[in-house]
């Protein structure tokens, strides 16, 4: 069978994430639906991660096997077709019999866009999380440095995650500000159940000074999750890259 890669791009606002459930309706379960009428094959995708309810993603990959005959570049063009405009497949290409969007995953990037005025946003509403109150960009990326390398994240994790292990690495964290848009880049090896949401909100804890930056580190250390910020809202996120 051939091994089919597929990057998507999508607008997770009126999905309930990624994975296929029962009486919902989810990105996994559209891609799988187009993809069948494609190739008149009943087919499984592997998605790269989980997606939340309402998180966007710019580059989501995934794979499939198949038997069917159309050229590897042409699936996208196809699969379009028959997709929502609110999801899009970027590419598709044929990779080896052995590639697996989520195990042969090295790491992501994740972005968290925060919209810093008093007035609540009408056109972006769907893509940014709104915070009226003033934020100290320079003390949330002094706090960027404490988070960065390897460490038990265990207290930003979610109730509901079955992970053998909270140890994670982030290589990359970083903030980009302009105006009254506040972007946080995040990249580790993997991310536990809103790892990036409960890191957001407890760099917003610094911003508006409720705890110094050099604060982190305790809290990555005391490893409790009620010490951490609270799980900022899922329409800020977007999944921007998936490392191989």
């Amino acid at each position: 069978m051939r091994n089919i890669k597929i990057v998507i791009e999508y607008d997770g606002t009126n999905y309930c994430g990624w994975q296929k459930q029962k009486k919902e309706d989810t990105i996994q379960e559209r891609i799988e639906s187009a993809i069948s009428k494609v190739i008149k094959e009943d087919i499984e995708i592997i998605g790269s991660s989980r997606t939340d309810s309402g998180v966007h993603a710019k580059a989501f990959v995934a794979n499939f096997k198949t038997n069917s005959k159309i050229p590897a570049e042409k699936f996208r063009e196809a699969i379009n077709s028959k997709l929502p405009k609110d999801i899009t497949i970027m590419y598709s290409e044929e990779v080896r019999e052995d590639f697996h969007a989520r195990y042969s995953c090295e790491g992501k990037t994740y972005c968290y866009t925060i919209l810093n005025r008093l007035q609540s946003p009408a056109i972006e509403r769907n893509f940014v999380y709104h915070v009226k109150e003033k934020l100290d960009i320079n003390l949330m990326q002094d706090a960027c440095k404490y988070f960065i390398g390897t460490h038990d994240f265990k207290a930003f994790k979610s109730t509901g995650s079955s992970v053998k292990t909270s140890v994670r690495t982030i290589t990359d964290l970083y903030i980009e500000a302009y105006k009254d848009k506040v972007k946080i880049y995040i990249s580790a090896n993997g991310f536990l159940y809103n790892m990036v949401r409960i890191i957001v909100g407890t760099l917003l804890m610094v911003g508006t000074k409720k705890i110094e930056p050099q604060d982190i580190k305790k809290i990555i250390e005391d490893g409790i999750r009620e010490n951490a910020g609270k799980c900022v809202p899922a329409m800020g996120l977007c999944l921007e890259k998936v490392f191989y």
